[in-house]
């Protein structure tokens, strides 16, 4: 996200920070000065929250060592005012390993759980240290919580925890399209369950946490209708054909003609035949604004180029254009240029794809038909 910054890296997984989550803090110690605490009380209560967000952390890497068992990488893990998010670079699409990835995280906040009641944590203190209640209460709040954030995320509420757990059950006995669907709605039924009880008792938190698992269950849902009206599909069948491509030497003023007088935002950069970078669109007028129409395009390109075979599944392009790391892919077969991939076309042809897997009559396939434009 790029409102958020890069804390720490854990087991090679940067743990970011969403700036909102500042707010957070600020709520805190404004409630606690609100109530009259003095400064001891309130940085026990800034102490609490953020121990609080490293046991979600955990939670997360959970998520992420599960997954790495199955060869899924993650992305990156965020931290939010209302939790944490770990981003996979894939969910996988067999039931059994999605059950694994799902019950790690609340296994952590169990086992935390489990290791403060072997250390004697309990409301009234410690066998051997009963003269220390603040010690004793701290510990006793992160154990309760634990408890709740482990037995909250078990509810079936697509796409938490238990949600995923839910679809990849019914997954066991139906087609994944189906079973996702159902566990959307589930979701989001659920979801309207959380906002009325957050209206009712006047919990903001609630209707916010409403509100990510609609969002969440309906995004899911239509990533997977994306995906299965997409199955067979190749990069070649997607790509733009008919682009443009800029000389490292051309100049800024040159880039901008050729993008008021076409279609195409993003332009591959090459030097001797080879692509160097790609020039984007918000690139290009930076740079018109900081250096003018004489400057060379080199100087405001984006080093390198995704690339991607153009025999390869078009789902998994998708999703490298997703991960935010290329603003489009250049399609080679036999190591030559053949194409391009950008958010725009892709978008486009999704919907087509959409409309074909719901259209009762037959319609042309991709190979019997030229590329969809962008």
């Amino acid at each position: 996200m790029s409102s958020s910054w890069t804390l720490c890296r854990v087991a090679g997984v940067p743990i970011r920070v969403h700036w909102t989550f500042l707010l957070l803090i600020v709520w805190v110690v404004l409630g606690y000065r609100s109530e009259g605490r003095d400064a001891a009380a309130t940085l026990q209560g800034v102490a609490f929250v953020l121990a609080l967000f490293g046991c979600i952390v955990l939670h997360e890497l959970g998520h992420v060592l599960a997954a790495r068992r199955y060869g899924i990488a993650t992305t990156d893990i965020t931290l939010l005012p209302i939790g944490g998010l770990a981003r996979l670079e894939r969910i996988p699409e067999e039931p059994r390993q999605e059950v694994v990835i799902a019950l790690a995280g609340p296994a952590v906040n169990f086992v935390i759980v489990a290791s403060l009641l072997v250390g004697g944590v309990h409301p009234s203190g410690f066998p051997d240290s009963p003269g220390d209640p603040l010690r004793a209460g701290f510990l006793w709040q992160i154990l309760v919580v634990n408890a709740f954030i482990a037995l909250f995320n078990l509810l079936p509420a697509f796409p938490m925890d238990g949600g995923r757990v839910f679809r990849a059950l019914l997954a066991m006995r139906l087609d994944y399209l189906r079973a996702t669907r159902i566990a959307a709605a589930t979701g989001r039924f659920m979801a309207i369950l959380f906002g009325l009880l957050g209206i009712t008792v006047g919990n903001p938190i609630l209707i916010l946490i409403a509100v990510m698992v609609w969002a969440g269950a309906t995004g899911e849902a239509l990533q997977v209708e994306q995906r299965h009206a997409l199955r067979g599909a190749k990069a070649r069948d997607a790509m733009l054909t008919d682009y443009r491509e800029i000389e490292a030497g051309d100049t800024l003023g040159h880039a901008a003609r050729l993008l008021l007088a076409g279609w195409q935002h993003d332009f591959p950069v090459v030097r001797d035949g080879l692509a160097v970078g790609l020039l984007t669109r918000d690139a290009l007028i930076a740079g018109l604004a900081r250096e003018g129409a004489e400057a060379r395009v080199e100087g405001s390109i984006k080093p390198g180029i995704g690339v991607v075979d153009a025999g390869e599944p078009l789902v998994s392009a998708i999703d490298r254009l997703r991960e935010g790391r290329w603003e489009c892919l250049q399609v080679r077969e036999d190591g030559k240029p053949v194409g391009l991939l950008t958010p725009e076309n892709l978008s486009e042809y999704i919907l087509i794809g959409t409309a074909r897997a719901h259209s009762p009559t037959t319609i042309v396939e991709p190979a019997d038909r030229a590329p969809v434009p962008g």
